[in-house]
């Protein structure tokens, strides 16, 4: 039995973090840990509460072995009476037996134990004392029924006394200790205990001395390949009583201190947090470095964000025609409908009574524009999108989390259509009018009320000639009189000032698009973030918490 281990520090105050960070990652694994293992984990979490609310002054030491081993007679002789029945038949031991040294009251820790067949040591009595060594006060010594019995019930005794007692001996003789049955199902599956594992060839006295030897290397080995890689094999023989002074004072070893049962348990969270383990990555990535352009132009598709931008571009054409436009046509521009309004974005929302309502203003009131529903290949383009950027999002992971982050991502579909219409719904699509159409304005009021003068100017030349009365004299410019300039040149000049501001009501369309593309860019972008990233953002940092939690409990 090697001592120390994970004992490097205060065992308690060792346990205690190790136990807590095991249920904290129970707590942040959640459904993506594999069942069983967490089932594994609250056991053990629940065990370690309850047997460090019992008796830490008591070491529980197990005597294990299979049929005929001796270990009965090797507990025996420990005691230093016959308290185990010893049969002539098969299984021999059907019930634990307990021994306890010390004066201390142990009856709380048996009933945990479950164990009825007790027998009480006194600290005067020869057994109290191992040899020269230190007293046993505070051993429990468990005779556990035989591991390899064919009653099943013996067995399922053996295996549930074997995951509580704090020190395992393995008693074996020399011709079961390369039995598998001991190796695989108990052994090898409390490697992590090496701290807290003594393994007994008993009955030595049936072998030569050189045979012995042989045989206990041979056992080392095989305990080396279980995973108990410092293994300490102790040759003993009740009849001769070799080695049985040694195994009492291996044992006294483990009771001094009363650091036992913290390393078994310290062991049990180490193993079952080691199993957890492999169900977590080392690595997960980092949500907010993914790459997410085809992401977000395909949720922008989906949102009816260059519907939106191509209204927004005639929106600002049919506005700088209707302010720069020829004074006399710019009119029509004014019938057709606004093309924000008619999507029914842009705009304030509508306070009037419901039954003052036009068909028009219904979506304004719901608080929903009238883009049109996304088709089917839109649908399936935002669906690939996801699911790319998912599958990037979960890579590496192992199957439960990589199901956990396409969930979080795809959870609310409907919800996140609705999202994406509140987010056009409520990016600021309108502008102050651009200077430059007040001055065109201006300007072509200019022009017009000019051409409107000449044109009654000549008309009330033409009016004084019909009437035969006498014509004002007509200033000139050259040969071209003053009203036919002001009408034919204030006509001329309206249209083309309307035709520049029509070339640069495209150039300003261009801007005021780029414009309101980016903070719709902007709108989709806290959309995805909200809806998909953060979602996959608390599933990441729930697995690496999660590794933490279990890289420290295991450590």
């Amino acid at each position: 039995m090697r001592r120390g281990g994970a004992s490097a520090a205060d065992p308690a105050e060792n346990l205690a973090a190790r136990v807590a960070a095991l249920d904290a990652a129970l707590g942040t694994g959640g459904a993506q840990l594999d069942p069983v293992e967490s089932a594994r984990a609250r056991a053990v979490v629940a065990k370690v509460g309850e047997r460090t609310a019992l008796s830490l002054d008591h070491t529980v030491v197990a005597l294990a072995g299979a049929t005929g081993s001796g270990k009965s007679s090797l507990f025996n002789t420990l005691v230093g009476t016959d308290v185990s029945r010893i049969g002539a038949r098969r299984p021999t031991t059907s019930k634990p037996t307990a021994a306890v040294w010390g004066a201390g009251d142990a009856g709380e820790l048996l009933d945990w134990l479950q164990v009825d067949s007790r027998h009480l040591v006194g600290p005067g009595s020869e057994a109290g004392q191992a040899g020269d060594g230190p007293a046993l006060d505070g051993l429990v010594l468990l005779d556990l029924p035989d591991f390899d019995s064919r009653e099943v019930a013996h067995r399922i005794e053996a295996e549930r006394i074997l995951q509580l007692v704090d020190v395992f001996v393995w008693v074996t003789d020399p011709q079961k200790y390369a039995d598998a049955r001991l190796h695989d199902d108990f052994v090898r599956l409390l490697a992590q205990h090496e701290a807290v594992t003594l393994a007994v060839l008993n009955q030595a006295d049936r072998l030569p001395p050189a045979a012995v030897e042989e045989c206990a290397a041979d056992l080392g080995r095989l305990l080396a390949r279980d995973g108990i890689s410092r293994a300490t094999v102790l040759p003993t023989s009740v009849r001769t009583g070799e080695g049985v002074g040694e195994l009492r004072r291996r044992i006294a070893s483990a009771v001094e201190g009363h650091a036992a049962a913290r390393r078994r348990l310290s062991a049990d969270v180490v193993t079952t947090a080691a199993e957890l383990r492999t169900g977590v990555a080392d690595t997960e990535a980092d949500a907010d470095r993914l790459p997410r352009k085809n992401l977000d132009t395909a949720l922008a598709r989906a949102a009816g964000v260059p519907l939106v931008l191509d209204a927004v571009r005639r929106d600002y054409r049919r506005g700088a025609l209707a302010h720069s436009g020829w004074l006399f046509t710019r009119w029509t521009g004014r019938l057709g409908r606004d093309p924000l309004r008619r999507l029914r974005v842009g705009e304030a929302p509508v306070s009037r009574a419901a039954d003052e309502l036009e068909d028009a203003d219904v979506g304004a009131v719901l608080g929903r524009s009238s883009l049109p529903t996304p088709t089917g290949a839109t649908r399936a383009a935002v669906d690939v999108a996801v699911r790319s950027f998912t599958r990037s999002a979960a890579e590496g992971l192992p199957g439960r989390w990589a199901e956990a982050v396409e969930d979080a991502a795809t959870r609310d579909t409907e919800g996140l259509s609705d999202a994406l219409d509140q987010a056009v719904l409520h990016t600021s699509l309108r502008f102050r009018r651009p200077g430059w159409w007040l001055v065109a304005n201006v300007l072509q009021w200019i022009l017009g009320l000019v051409a409107v003068l000449g044109a009654l100017w000549l008309l009330g030349l033409y009016v004084l000639g019909l009437l035969a009365l006498p014509e004002p004299e007509t200033p000139t410019v050259g040969v071209v009189p003053v009203p036919t300039l002001m009408l034919i040149g204030g006509a001329l000049l309206g249209m083309v000032f309307a035709g520049l501001a029509r070339w640069w009501a495209r150039v300003g369309a261009r801007r005021r698009r780029a414009v309101v593309a980016g903070r719709l860019r902007k709108s989709i972008a806290e959309v995805t973030e909200a809806r998909i990233l953060a979602p996959i953002a608390a599933v990441l940092q729930r697995h690496g918490r999660t590794r933490e939690h279990l890289d420290h409990a295991r450590r």
